[in-house]
């Protein structure tokens, strides 16, 4: 079963006068419990692309749907709802609020969906400690390094347990050592509770991991290779 599906998807921008095309003319298809990283060159359109599938932008014209909801028929409530229960995301920038612990980044988004804070402070700690940080979890931002940082990124991202991970650049800011460590967590998450992941990088390692790997250039799919096929 499909859990993302874009048809004909374009997306412009203007810089100053001149309109440049991210995307131009997207049909991509990706099934629930898919390891997937879009590949390209800086301005190929995959982070454009990342950020229309987690609803956070519009595209110009054509349809994206996420577990059968497309977004075209949804009010703006109904699709922060959506993206609540169904999306977790993890940016480049890690996006952590400075002033919380980590285990209190980590709860915020079960803060929001309404869970209890005492279920809320053992799913926090528990997903803390999968992911290496359980002594770690009183600390603030500022108190980690940018692969600790990055690992509560992902357990905010994965503790609500959403059908739908997109993950821009999760290796950017990391060593190998780091990197490797990050992608091997994803992909156990990936094969224990079929989470769904989707990734816009440049890493290699990240490719390399990769079930499918769908290159973009100048806005369209140059290429989509299912790797588990071969």
């Amino acid at each position: 079963m499909n859990l993302v599906e874009c048809v004909d998807v374009v997306k412009a921008y203007r810089q100053g006068q001149v309109k440049v095309t991210a995307l131009a003319g997207i049909n991509l298809k990706i099934e629930k419990g898919g390891f997937v990283a879009l590949a390209g060159p800086s301005g190929s359109g995959k982070t454009t692309l990342l950020n229309l599938i987690g609803g956070l932008d519009t595209p110009d014209s054509g349809s994206i749907a996420v577990d059968g909801r497309n977004y075209e028929n949804l009010k703006q409530s109904q699709l922060a709802k959506l993206r609540l229960k169904k999306v977790g995301f993890i940016f480049q920038a890690y996006n952590l609020i400075p002033v919380l612990t980590a285990r209190e980044n980590v709860e915020f988004v079960m803060e929001l969906q309404g869970v209890t804070p005492i279920e809320r402070k053992k799913r926090a700690e528990e997903i803390l400690e999968m992911v290496g940080l359980g002594e770690q979890a009183g600390r603030r931002p500022s108190e980690l390094s940018g692969g600790q940082q990055q690992r509560v990124a992902v357990a905010r991202a994965i503790v609500a347990n959403p059908s739908l991970v997109l993950a821009d650049e999760p290796t950017a800011n990391l060593d190998s050592e780091n990197g490797r460590s990050l992608l091997e967590l994803m992909s156990r998450m990936n094969r224990e509770k079929q989470v769904t992941f989707i990734f816009s990088t440049h890493d290699q390692m990240v490719m390399d991991h990769a079930e499918r790997l769908v290159m973009l250039k100048d806005g369209l799919i140059a290429q989509d290779m299912d790797k588990t096929s071969q």
